[in-house]
């Protein structure tokens, strides 16, 4: 039986679940280490905890020209004349570009108000004119030298504690959000205590993770933190925060391909398209054209107060050779300006990591579906999107159609998405860089230091009538969950249902029918795929059930307008799985008691002890004392999707309080005179060992 002992893992958790349900009381006394933990209101530790969550206003420094205050979208303003409606962050480039191209020291830009500003602390300020802008960011020390810190987040939720004035624990409060903890500090007087729930987790600028699991430890973090990067605080949207060592090694350790040249105003990228350069820490750039010719020539690096500047010098091409200024970093591009409208850009092409080649991740994204596994901002969206054809198709799990749009790639060699309308997708609209890439996954980044990472999913296939249908009537199907308005409903666990190609439906209960009826399939108002069960005798079943997940092997249905929902596990193949058949043997061996059974720190062994458990054919269990019968039940091994060993016991929950058995449990343990199994919610855990009886 190798694969019996792979979820042992509950037993564990369990034993954890009653260590921290047997310290939390409904008031705690503060005292000796308590009061350790605890954060008086307005002291160090409670403003670098303030300072951390601030609201960071640095990203639109070159609207506003302060870190401590942020514009709200949407809001318009003119740059040389063009009007640009500012609805994102992504907007924000428009006006950086526009800057770019107007020939002059002085970057005029004209804000249209009325506007709406939001401070560090999550206040919102309504600013009439260019003065009172003015007056409110002055507020910031020039240079950008603001409270905030920057390079360390919090990773919510984090709960937090409160206390009353005997000091004794009041209340509890999550928090998901810096605006949440910033705003539940500003809530809070000089004094007052406040404690968190440890260990909680932060993240650094550079994206690692450290755990920290006191104040002592958690205000060391912080604190550190502080100077650990450029919180890139000014007013220079362009300086792109690089060091002579670093940039030297990020130029010189990747090739480059030529995106754009322009010479003088005159656009020369079409004779260099995809040139190679090649730049070694000697001093030395070679450069490779698409044919085969190269040439060679010398490059130097020089920090100027205007930033680095990269002067190159070939013999035979006079359209590279110039003192080119670093205008613009970005994830894998470079761009390089020079007076008298002269440009460049370049993009990095790790030789050594070919599948990360624009094209190549292209070609990868077309040819399958991906899902999102994580992002840098909530995303609720759980299903599939394809891109195949540059086309983008958005799906629900259950095959309910969400969103359509398209997609391109830049001369920047970059991902632009297109035409996303709902508010679960909108996210991902307009230009990414690749960051990482592997065969199934692909992380993408944005300018304004966004991430996506998408998954591939090939096996996965979109839910049709016809393919519901089919799977329907393969294999019976055994009730694993059912809930009635959001609460969990076992009468009917471990019942079978065999779905007939004639539209017609039994119920099954330990190999007898219980109940018949008719199913179809069809679509509701909202184009959801639903299977209707008109089933008379059942009135709980008797429902049109919208399709909310489809595999292989589980089938998931959902009302969400009243709370109801129906799982069902196919069954049909497990009669060739060893491992159910071995502890379906071993259960009908002999009879068997109860040696423990407990519901959270509730131990309830003693209640049931006296019952001999008979484990028959056909999924019936006989329960009898001292030979005596007493009731019967419901009992069915299986494994479930994706892998587990289950099984369901169903008793008249008023019968002797069998009903706490009646659970969709969790096998974890198994031998010839012992078998464990565990269940866990998020309400409970439950524990019940038999042992056969001698």
């Amino acid at each position: 039986m190798k694969k019996i002992l792979k979820n042992l893992t509950y037993a564990s958790l369990f034993f954890m679940a009653l260590a921290f349900t047997s310290c939390q009381e409904e008031f705690e006394e503060i005292g000796n280490e308590e009061e350790q933990q605890a954060i008086e209101v307005g002291s160090n530790t409670a403003l670098l905890i303030e300072n951390t969550s601030a609201n960071d206003g640095s990203f639109d420094n070159i609207v506003d020209g302060s870190s401590c205050i942020a514009v709200q979208f949407p809001y318009t303003v003119a740059v040389a004349g063009v009007e640009i409606t500012i609805n994102s962050i992504a907007d924000l480039k428009v006006i950086e570009e526009l800057f770019d191209e107007v020939d002059t020291d002085d970057d005029l830009l004209e804000i249209f108000f009325p506007i709406t500003v939001t401070l560090s602390d999550f206040k919102e300020v309504v600013i009439e004119n260019k003065e009172a802008l003015r007056e409110l960011a002055a507020d910031c020390l020039e240079g950008g030298d603001d409270d905030d810190i920057e390079c360390i987040d919090f990773v919510y939720p984090i709960t937090l504690f409160t206390f009353d004035v005997q000091n004794q624990q009041s209340g509890t409060v999550t928090v998901n959000s810096d605006r949440e903890m910033r705003l539940f500090f500003k809530e809070k007087t000089p004094g007052e205590l406040v404690s968190i729930d440890f260990p909680i987790t932060l993240k650094k600028a550079d994206g690692t993770t450290i755990e920290v699991v006191n104040n002592a430890s958690l205000a060391a973090a912080l604190s550190n933190a502080k100077d650990e990067c450029d919180e890139d605080d000014d007013n220079d949207y362009n300086d792109d925060d690089f060091e002579d060592n670093s940039f030297v090694e990020y130029l010189t350790s990747c090739e480059w391909v030529l995106k754009e040249i322009v010479r003088n105003g005159g656009d020369q990228t079409g004779q260099y398209l995809e040139f190679i350069f090649e730049f070694d820490d000697e001093g030395v750039v070679e450069v490779e054209g698409m044919l085969g010719n190269s040439l060679a020539g010398e490059w130097s690096l020089a920090f100027t107060e205007d930033g680095p500047k990269i002067l190159m010098a070939f013999d035979t091409n006079t359209d590279f050779s110039l003192e080119w200024r670093v205008y613009e970093l970005e994830e894998g591009i470079i761009k390089f300006y020079s007076d008298n409208d002269n440009k460049m850009v370049l993009r990095r092409a790790c030789t050594d990591n070919t599948i990360c080649d624009i094209t190549n991740v292209a070609a990868n994204l077309s040819g399958c579906k991906w899902r999102i596994a994580d992002a840098s901002w909530d995303i609720d969206f759980d299903g599939l999107i394809d891109f195949s054809n540059f086309n983008i198709h958005a799906y629900q799990n259950s095959g309910v159609f969400v969103d359509e749009g398209n997609w391109e790639l830049t001369q920047e060699g970059k991902f632009k998405f297109n035409a996303l309308f709902s508010a679960n997708l909108e996210g991902l609209l307009g230009e990414w860089s690749v960051l990482e890439c592997e065969p199934g996954s692909i992380k993408l980044g944005n300018a304004d230091n966004a991430y996506v990472v998408l998954e591939k999913d090939c096996e996965f296939e979109l839910p049709s009538a016809d393919r519901l249908a089919t799977i329907l009537q393969e294999c019976s199907w055994v009730i694993q969950r059912m809930k009635q308005e959001g609460a969990r409903y076992n009468r009917y666990l471990g019942y079978e249902f065999l779905f007939n190609a004639n539209g017609t439906v039994t119920l099954e209960a330990e190999a007898e029918v219980v109940s018949e009826g008719n199913w179809e399939l069809g679509f509701n108002a909202s184009g959801q795929l639903a299977i209707v069960i008109s089933m008379m005798a059942e009135q709980e079943l008797n429902f049109e059930w919208p399709l909310v997940e489809m595999l292989e092997q589980k089938l998931t249905f959902k009302i969400e307008e009243t709370g109801k929902e129906l799982t069902i596990q196919r069954v049909c193949e497990q009669e060739n799985d060893e491992d159910v058949q071995s502890i379906r043997t071993i259960l009908m061996s002999g009879l068997w008691n109860i040696t423990e059974l407990t519901e959270g720190d509730m131990d309830l062994t003693a209640n049931h002890s006296d019952f001999d458990f008979d484990f028959k054919a056909m999924h019936q269990v006989e329960l009898s004392i001292n030979q005596d019968p007493i009731t019967a039940g419901l009992w069915r091994n299986y494994r479930d999707y994706p892998g587990d060993l289950r099984m369901a016991l169903n008793f008249e929950a008023d019968v002797y309080d069998l009903g706490v058995l009646s659970e969709a449990w969790y096998i974890t343990e198994v031998s010839e005179n012992r078998i464990k199994m565990v269940y866990e919610n998020e309400e409970t855990v439950k524990v019940v060992v038999f042992e056969k009886k001698p």
